[in-house]
């Protein structure tokens, strides 16, 4: 009986085996999990292929983008505004913004094919074949005209420098300053693509900040691809078209450093002929006394302003404070006035709660392209 009972067993089992080998057999996927699980789009990283396509512009990278900011809420009108782009849509307003009287809106997105130039390097800027210029093209549109009229607020531009090296105060600056306040992105940092675009959503208009010889270089060096007094002018477009081609969607450069090359005349007029050929503007930071540039792009009729005011130059919050104060005195001298401050949450900080009483003071904020161009027309 116990040699029948194991016998049993020893079938059974046999039998077992056998049922679940002709499954497996009979299934194409036998052996592999049966249920799928969808993994929602919104939320995997974004992709570069997320940004706007360019059929004909190769170069241009696909990085991967910051996280996104909160969805668009509603659409707005384009005839709202003045200006070759319409808005598209808006964003959540910051309280920031909201006091200071400009409702926020997305920028649309970029690059446009039409201004980008394939080159060796990457994408760079050029003036498309119907004479749209991307200062135009990327600039955040104003209400009215670029210069107050009679009766009109006084105008404020702030330009916040040192974008995209440091993640921290490039959120900061994105997320809690109003969309009027343009942004200075640098060559070298990472991603740089996904942070312009992150910060036009926010309807950040943005600019390219170039470096430029220091006097006190290679001490104080402002990078590998710095433009130098001691290079040919054609070494020198090489390296700026090099910078020109790390990121697009910006209005015009800005410099980074540079008393010594802005200074030498012979230097620095091929650079700004290939801004101006290239259609985009210049802001000088105002920190170089000896800089050659305004004489320059009055030569070459570029579009050209100087900074007022360089907002953290003493860093600490009441050099800050009386720094802004001083910029709202020139804004009601003069009808506009720009300043321009660092990546410093500090800074960052200070300019964002002076912003939200600015309106009630009854000065406007504006974009830094608008604030050229009132200067051009003055």
């Amino acid at each position: 009986m116990k040699a029948l009972a194991i016998t049993t067993t020893v079938a059974l089992g046999l039998i077992a085996a056998a049922t679940g080998w002709f499954i497996i057999r009979s299934d194409p996927m036998g052996g592999e999990p049966v249920v799928v699980v969808e993994i929602d789009p919104e939320s995997r990283p974004a992709a570069g292929s997320a940004r706007a396509p360019v059929p004909d512009v190769k170069e241009i990278p696909q990085r991967v983008p910051p996280p996104q900011t909160a969805p668009v809420q509603k659409a707005l009108p384009a005839q709202a505004f003045s200006g070759t782009i319409g808005a598209t849509a808006s964003q959540p307003v910051p309280a920031a913004a909201e006091n200071a009287g400009a409702a926020d809106i997305r920028l649309p997105p970029v690059p446009v094919r039409a201004v980008v130039e394939k080159s060796r390097y990457g994408p760079l800027p050029r003036i498309a074949d119907d004479g749209r210029q991307p200062s135009q093209v990327y600039a955040r549109p104003v209400n009215g005209g670029v210069k107050p009229g009679p009766g009109q607020p006084a105008r404020i531009a702030i330009l916040i420098s040192g974008m995209g090296l440091s993640e921290i105060a490039t959120t900061q600056a994105i997320d809690s300053l109003p969309g009027p306040v343009s942004l200075a992105f640098g060559p070298y940092g990472r991603n740089l693509d996904g942070w312009v675009r992150k910060a036009r959503d926010m309807g950040h208009e943005v600019m390219l900040q170039v470096p430029l010889e220091p006097f006190d270089y290679p001490d104080n060096d402002p990078g590998p691809h710095t433009l130098l007094t001691s290079l040919s002018p054609e070494d020198n477009i090489k390296r700026l078209h090099w910078i020109m081609s790390r990121f697009t969607g910006y209005t015009g450069i800005t410099n980074h450093m540079g008393a010594k090359f802005a200074a030498a005349q012979d230097a620095f007029l091929p650079v700004l002929e290939e801004v101006k050929s290239r259609g985009l503007l210049y802001l000088d930071d105002g920190t170089a006394s000896a800089s050659t540039a305004g004489q320059i792009a009055r030569d070459l009729g570029l579009d050209y302003s100087v900074s007022h005011i360089v907002i953290d130059e003493e860093r600490n919050a009441t050099e800050i404070d009386l720094a802004l104060i001083k910029l709202e005195t020139l804004a009601q001298e003069k009808g506009i006035a720009i300043g321009i401050g660092s990546n410093l949450p500090l800074t960052i900080g200070r300019i964002s709660q002076w912003l939200a009483r600015l309106k009630s003071k009854g000065i406007e904020l504006v974009p830094v392209s608008a604030a050229v161009r009132s200067g051009q027309q003055s």
